[in-house]
């Protein structure tokens, strides 16, 4: 099968630092090739992904005022370069919209973000040409009136990461310096705890600037730090030492890649219940899901008593990129399918060889 994927133009394939639409896609490419697939990624020059590439922009894009005529400049080259796969994956917001040009190019997209928030229209727009894939049970419940064709959870690769012991002596804390992504909550429920936490995040926006500077370094000190946005190598150490990953996360997150990152590591997860922490937290044996920040703050106390193997499993037996690679074959043939399908469909009825004069 010949298979397109088109990455967002905001960061590499495979992302150096912080990215997690990036990290999925890379996974995506390197699953499909092993299986003997012709993959062609499409991404920003400065990529390092193992499939052949093709780009428009050198390097990645900063994503700004004005961006969706940088998106838009990505997507129109990105369909001219793939339109002779069988089938596209774009994991952009605005490709699937200019995927109608080309009605005999089978394309499907991924909801990385939240269905709502200005998108709603967007995804009803595309959903009756570009079959839509949410990245969990709670995201499609969402949906409303957008039609979903599957729900497909990501995965990482376990060989990628090691099971620390978590003998540290701190919790850890990864994400970007959001406000919503609870950074803020994580190191006052550290104080509380009276235990370590060490905070890894990327900062690149202005409101996460302010947000830093507002809310979280006043926090800093007395066993909580901050160390700055982490790469691969540094994020394994980081999680693989954590007696546990806070991740109290104060929106309804799609997903949360994190959490089966430190799962990965053999390490629990303490995370309030919205999004799709009930999907990846199995509570009370590879973590917590606290109602609030009292209850993590008692949680905290409780976490040495998991069994840290029981995460790993749960990741090799699950969250591994060889199941998601899995699905989505199985969901790119069941598109193909059921294009074939409506296309015999709409073919002519075969005269009758009686009926002829």
């Amino acid at each position: 099968m010949r298979i397109g994927l088109i990455s967002p133009p905001w960061l590499p394939v495979p992302p150096p630092k912080y990215g997690g639409t990036e990290a999925i896609v890379d996974r995506l490419a390197r699953g499909l090739l092993a299986r003997g697939h012709d993959v062609t990624v499409f991404c920003t020059g400065d990529s390092t992904c193992a499939a052949p590439r093709r780009w428009v922009f050198d390097a990645a894009q900063r994503a700004q005022l004005g961006q969706v005529v940088t998106e838009l400049q990505h997507v129109i080259a990105a369909y001219d370069a793939l339109r002779d796969c069988d089938i596209v994956h774009d994991h952009c917001v605005v490709g699937p919209m200019y995927a109608e040009r080309f009605p005999r190019l089978p394309v499907v997209t991924t909801a990385h973000g939240p269905f709502q928030g200005g998108l709603e229209d967007i995804y009803r727009a595309i959903g009756p040409r570009v079959p839509i894939v949410a990245i969990s049970q709670h995201q499609a419940s969402t949906a409303g009136m957008i039609p979903v064709a599957a729900v497909i959870h990501h995965g990482v690769d376990p060989e990628a990461f090691t099971v620390g012991r978590g003998d540290g002596g701190y919790f850890a804390w990864l994400g970007r310096m959001a406000p919503y992504k609870g950074a803020s909550t994580a190191a006052a429920v550290a104080r509380r705890a009276g235990v370590r936490l060490r905070m890894a995040a990327k900062i690149q926006h202005d409101d996460e600037v302010a947000f830093f500077a507002a809310e979280v370094e006043p926090l800093l000190g007395d066993g909580v730090e901050y160390i700055g946005e982490v790469d691969a190598a540094q994020r394994d150490e980081l999680l693989g030492g954590a007696r546990g990953l806070l991740n109290p996360i104060s929106w309804d997150e799609p997903f949360g890649l994190v959490m089966i990152e430190a799962l990965a590591c053999g390490t629990p997860v303490i995370a309030f219940p919205g999004g799709a922490a009930p999907e990846i937290i199995d509570h009370g044996i590879t973590g917590f899901l606290c109602a609030d920040a009292a209850e993590m703050v008692a949680r905290i106390a409780q976490v040495d008593e998991l069994d840290r193997a029981a995460c790993r499993k749960a990741v090799e037996a699950y969250f591994c990129t060889d199941r998601m690679v899995d699905e989505h074959l199985a969901f790119y043939q069941r598109v193909l399918d059921s294009r074939r399908t409506i296309n015999l469909s709409r073919q002519p009825a075969p005269t009758s060889a009686a009926a002829l004069p």
